[in-house]
């Protein structure tokens, strides 16, 4: 039964919000990061990826660009530029983009239903990218960007959550992408706030759906604090990482491609004819996307293709039945040679939200390259996995859009 509970954030300033909110850190390489902190120096980019405020020839992971995060915070925080609220709330986080809106609640999830599985994931995470964010959360002793769960939809939440909107919201803004943000605090009223954490401590789990790093860091420093505080009774703030729970209906998840560099020894004919055995393709006069599960739109030699499973590949297997384990299984591996994509350097993986165009452009006129396009995975097929206690491909899902980071932070 997972416990969401209510936290002091500290949070910007009403007049400095739109500058300080910034996409996760991960979404940006090392030369974009710059280039978006020297576009707007109150950038939550700045302490996020805190070498950015150093040259370029700089290790990234030293202790001083930890530091300097550290220290940025504090002087932003005494400048005024963050506040710290006085009680212990809940928040609603909106995001509308394309017509499309979903309503998070913001509070802090526990790190020991992390660990007993009611916080359910659905992907692995690699230990060099957790020791990053370890030693970030660890030295600011704070957590500075949510994880993103879902739940299944709740009549009385959504019920709470109509409430709370119809009131005026505290931060309301449209970022550089054209996504509106909003957000309304749920503070004052503690029957409501306790009714809150009663609705989801009656769930029988939540989940994540991106962010897995990120909890996987948070709950690691929690545990390196209950070895530094053995007398720890379990309400400490390290107890818990910061959350933003939507419900699973509302969620949008986009396609997470693929491109792969070298054919395995195949010409591209070939490697047509050996997909043939499996697939039904027909040659489509012009880029497309998949328009049903099941389907797969490739590109190679300049042409496009739609790749149909054959019936005898579908399972109800949850992770077996996915079409990017079909993908990985029946062409990938067997004809590909990719056997692990999580450490395959031949395999590139490109978020949906950057269009085929990319893809054509990865590819360019190399016909030793191919691109797939994926029909997205859905989010009842992500639940089914994280249910079933497995784990999916890497790469299956890319969420869109993406949680702000600087909008909340979690003090330790």
């Amino acid at each position: 039964m997972p416990i969401i509970r209510p936290f002091k954030s500290v949070r910007p300033a009403v007049d400095k919000v739109s500058a300080i909110a910034a996409l996760p850190y991960d979404v940006y390489d090392r030369k974009e990061a710059k280039k978006a902190v020297e576009g707007n120096p109150l950038s939550f980019l700045r302490i996020d990826r805190a070498e950015t405020q150093f040259p370029d020839e700089t290790d990234m992971y030293s202790h001083e660009v930890y530091e300097r995060a550290r220290q940025t915070l504090e002087e932003m925080r005494e400048e005024g530029f963050f506040v710290t609220e006085e009680e212990s709330c809940y928040y609603l986080y909106a995001l509308t983009y394309e017509g499309h809106t979903q309503t998070g609640i913001v509070g802090c999830a526990s790190v020991d239903d992390y660990l007993s599985g009611a916080v359910r994931r659905h992907e692995n995470t690699k230990e060099d990218k957790e020791q990053d964010r370890i030693r970030h959360v660890d030295i600011l002793n704070a957590q500075t960007g949510p994880i993103f769960l879902a739940y299944r939809g709740d009549p009385r939440l959504g019920q709470i959550v109509c409430t709370v909107k119809e009131s005026e919201a505290l931060y309301d803004f449209v970022s550089e992408d054209g996504i509106r943000h909003q957000v309304w605090k749920i503070g004052g009223d503690r029957k409501l706030t306790q009714e809150i954490g009663e609705i989801f401590s009656r769930m029988e789990s939540v989940y994540i759906a991106d962010g897995h790093h990120r909890a996987a860091s948070a709950v690691k420093v929690g545990l390196k604090r209950r070895r530094e505080h053995p007398d720890y009774d379990g309400t400490e703030e390290f107890n818990y990482f910061l959350s933003v729970l939507f419900p699973a209906e509302e969620l949008r998840i986009l396609d997470y491609n693929r491109v792969v560099t070298g054919l395995n020894g195949h010409t591209f004919e070939e490697l047509l004819d050996e997909i043939s055995k499996k697939f039904h393709i027909e040659e489509r006069a012009s880029a497309f996307h998949p328009a049903c599960k099941g389907e797969t739109a490739m590109y190679g030699a300049g042409r496009w293709y739609l790749l149909t499973a054959r019936k005898e590949l579908y399972t109800d297997d949850p992770v077996d039945g996915l079409d990017v384990s079909i993908l990985q299984n029946h062409i990938l591996e067997p004809l590909l040679g990719i056997r692990d994509p999580k450490v395959d350097s031949r395999i590139q993986f490109v978020g949906g939200i950057r269009g085929l165009e990319e893809l054509v452009r990865l590819v360019g006129q190399d016909v030793t390259k191919v691109a797939f396009a994926m029909y997205p995975t859905s989010m009842e097929e992500l639940l089914a996995v994280a249910d079933s206690g497995r784990l999916m491909p890497p790469k299956s899902t890319w969420f869109e859009p993406k949680l702000r980071s600087g909008l909340f932070i979690h003090s330790l």
